[in-house]
């Protein structure tokens, strides 16, 4: 299968640069994954399509202020260092710009030593293992010293830390927001509880792998990046009796889609946790979910695919078309969509 097969054209102006104020009043299209019919909405009406019994599955890892800007301390050289995954206590890989001149054994100082960190290797895409040292607690000088870490296509400043997390954000270790979950609000969520919805978390920290773009011809020869993901008995058994019971187990974002594929067999989802790499494009078989909440992804992205596998690529891209027609707004601070 070819990448190229899962382009689309999208105007830069459609892709959000700010956060909504108001969190659900972002535009819903909910597209039939059966006939691929679809149509308009307000997030917030996206109630109307939830029955009781449904299982809404939530990710509720919390992003880091993973970004730093620091210099190197032999020659005061500007560097910019991005926190991808812990690896250890106080190790972590990352990704650092200039990487050249950040050789193994290279000190670097963020906030005036405040902060300082030893470059241990170089692993895997050119990344870098480091070795933080400081006095105190990381987390209090992570989040004095750190930034949040916007993907790439978001140019503009955030005014508010908090938009780039869930209302549910519980624990931390992502270098990106699982954004799906960005247009709920508690209002929203309690609405939908009323309404007999039961609500399961996962835990997907998120790497920054989700933003590389697929550099294969083939989908096939394209290798997953690991991302780290933890499901508890108590949410894995709310997941199962819904299924159980025959009602549908509906993930909000991919991030949620993929630990529940990875944690699946045979409409079973077993307590667990570890690194997965699932790749899911059209062809999977899935095991779990059953309806999608998502945003509108780039073009020849993973997600895209992802999206294609559960809705078929012909139904998405004519769903995307009409985003575009339609002047929906694209990626992490955009317009969602329910595929059901």
């Amino acid at each position: 299968m070819l990448v190229k097969d899962y382009d689309y054209e999208l105007p830069e102006e459609l892709i959000a640069q700010d956060p909504l104020t108001d969190r659900s009043s972002s535009r819903l299209m909910v597209l039939d994954q059966k006939t691929g019919e679809f149509s308009h909405h307000i997030f917030k009406e996206i109630i109307d399509y939830l029955n009781p019994g449904d299982c809404l599955v939530i990710n509720n890892t919390k992003v880091i202020p993973a970004r730093l800007y620091g210099v190197k301390e032999d020659t005061g050289a500007k560097v910019e260092l991005l926190l991808l995954k812990r690896v250890g206590a106080d190790e972590w890989e990352t990704l650092v710009k200039p990487g050249k001149k950040c050789k193994p054994g290279a000190m670097l100082s963020f906030g005036d030593g405040l902060l300082k960190a030893e470059v241990l290797s170089v692993v895997d895409e050119g990344n870098r293992r480091i070795r933080f040292i400081y006095d105190g607690i990381f987390e209090e000088i992570l989040d004095k010293l750190g930034e949040m870490p916007l993907p790439p296509y978001i140019t503009h400043k955030l005014q508010d830390k908090n938009r780039y997390q869930t209302v549910y954000a519980k624990y931390e270790g992502s270098a990106a927001a699982p954004t799906a979950g960005l247009h709920f609000t508690k209002e929203l969520l309690e609405q939908i509880k009323q309404k007999g919805v039961e609500i399961a978390s996962v835990t997907l920290h998120v790497g920054l792998g989700t933003f590389r773009p697929v550099k294969a011809l083939t989908i096939e020869e394209h290798h997953m990046h690991s991302e780290f993901y933890m499901i508890d008995e108590a949410e894995a058994e709310k997941i199962n009796r819904a299924k159980r019971e025959g009602h549908r187990i509906i993930a909000v974002g991919t991030t949620s889609c993929r630990t529940l594929e990875s944690a699946s067999t045979a409409g079973v989802v077993k307590a667990s946790s570890g690194w997965t790499e699932i790749f899911i494009y059209p062809g999977y078989e899935f095991q779990m979910v059953d309806a999608l909440i998502t945003n509108f992804h780039l073009p020849q992205s993973t997600l895209i695919m992802l999206v294609s596998a559960l809705a078929g690529r012909e139904h998405v891209l004519n769903a995307y078309k009409e985003a575009v027609k339609e002047k929906y707004r694209f990626f992490s601070f955009g317009d969602a969509m329910l595929i059901k």
